[in-house]
């Protein structure tokens, strides 16, 4: 049988399809920049991609002529994903002032975000260490005014490993007894700025409807394209400060498909109180949609005024994390990208596997996406097992099995 198991090696290494620039339909020449000291070469990906590539972009292709470029994908995410708590210690009152230490994270930071069981209150938040004033901030909460809540301390990228903290209250605008030893339940630390996420716009809408009291858009999301975020672009000169619910709802055309929806706040404060200037602005709302969607959806954007006139939006963006695609530039310096085969499987590059995330990039430009003249519906022409590579694996089970049968009839009719 050794003959019969080599032959089947063999077989099942020739089923799987290998590609040509002709099996695509779409196309997009990649150039990257020399950059001294970088061997590797980084493009953004667009909805363009998603919308018309494989499922999971798994038929995605870079060439160099005729000769396939191993290539890796990355996704924008910080070094440290979730927000990790620091320790209160030390926590006392000296006169007015409510003052403890944070233990903090082994790693830098950027923020601090303190958990206060307080209400309608005004405080200067002051971050010191070693005797060293990083910063003081404004912290407040101001929501029976609609005027929202921030208790964010913003710093320098630090890596200390104990901060003081004392708050004082600022009257008569706040509340004086608002801020107790009790009221400080704890701290939270983002990820740091310097490795936020980073956002591809993947559609937008500038027009807006009154419906009631609701300020409402809607936006095309072509299909397969993911969504991870809402992001509002407010008119220039329009100075206002509000606090507004959103409700964000995507609905598939599929039918019989269920809607998603989220719920979130943008707001934006810039006051002055007690002669300190309060400013705050967040104008996202996390909201995912997966990126398994097999056809067209809706998104409606509803921002929900009360009383209140409507806001001056300029516009609403959906966006996604940042993908990239990279490839080495010694081995091709302006490949070409190809797409729109989805009966292939997804690659297997040894590049993918060992691509330094952290190495030099150069960051390449992407070139519009065309039709490839090439492509003359090969897909129709080739082979039925390039096209359904899953029907060769049925067909050897079934000689495998058919053998065996055999075999064992044989067997049964040798003598003893």
């Amino acid at each position: 049988m050794k003959w019969f198991a080599a032959g089947l090696a063999l077989l099942v290494a020739s089923s799987a399809p290998s590609p040509q620039p002709s099996d695509f339909r779409y196309q997009r020449r990649l150039t990257a920049p020399s950059v001294a000291g970088a061997d590797q070469a980084c493009a953004v990906l667009d909805s363009d991609v998603f919308a018309h590539a494989a499922p999971a972009l798994r038929d995605l292709r870079l060439f160099s002529g005729r000769q396939e470029v191993p290539y890796a994908t990355t996704v924008s995410e910080p070094a440290t994903p979730e927000a990790e708590p620091a320790r209160v210690l030390n926590l006392a009152a000296q006169g007015h002032s409510v003052v403890f230490d944070l233990v903090m994270p082994g790693h830098p930071y950027t923020e601090i975000e303190l958990n206060l069981d307080a209400k309608d209150f005004l405080a200067a938040a002051k971050v010191s260490a070693g005797g060293e004033v990083l910063g003081s901030y404004t912290i407040f909460d101001l929501s029976s005014q609609h005027l929202g809540r921030n208790t964010t301390l913003h710093l320098q990228e630090s890596t200390f490993s104990i901060l003081h903290v004392e708050l004082t209250p600022i009257t008569p605008q706040g509340n004086p007894h608002a801020l107790t030893m009790g009221s400080v339940r704890g701290a939270t630390i983002p990820p740091s700025r310097e490795e936020q996420t980073l956002y591809t716009v993947v559609a937008r809408s500038t027009n807006f409807t009154q419906q009631g009291r609701r300020t409402v858009t809607t936006i095309p999301l072509p299909p397969q394209v993911p969504v991870e975020r809402v992001r509002f672009q407010m008119q220039t000169g329009k100075a206002v400060n509000f606090a507004r619910t959103v409700r964000v709802t995507a609905r598939a055309s599929e039918e019989g498909s269920r809607s998603e929806s989220a719920t979130g706040e943008i707001l934006r404060v810039k006051i002055t109180r007690g002669g300190r200037e309060i400013e705050d602005e967040d104008l996202t709302i996390p909201f995912t949609i997966g990126a398994n969607l097999q056809s067209p959806a809706t998104v409606e954007i509803a921002v929900e005024n009360g009383d209140d006139q409507p806001l001056p939006i300029a516009a609403v963006n959906l966006e996604m994390r940042q993908r990239k695609l990279c490839w080495q530039t010694s081995v091709a310096s302006s490949p070409v990208l190809y797409y729109g085969d989805k009966t292939l499987p997804a690659p297997v590059y040894d590049y993918a596997r060992i691509f330094p995330v952290s190495g030099r990039q150069a960051e390449a430009t992407i070139g519009a996406e065309e039709n490839n003249v090439l492509f003359h519906q090969t897909q129709a022409k080739r082979p039925l097992t390039d096209r359904y590579p899953q029907l060769l694996w049925l067909a050897l089970i079934g000689v495998v099995g058919t053998l065996g049968l055999v075999a064992l009839r044989s067997a049964m009719k040798l003598p003893k």
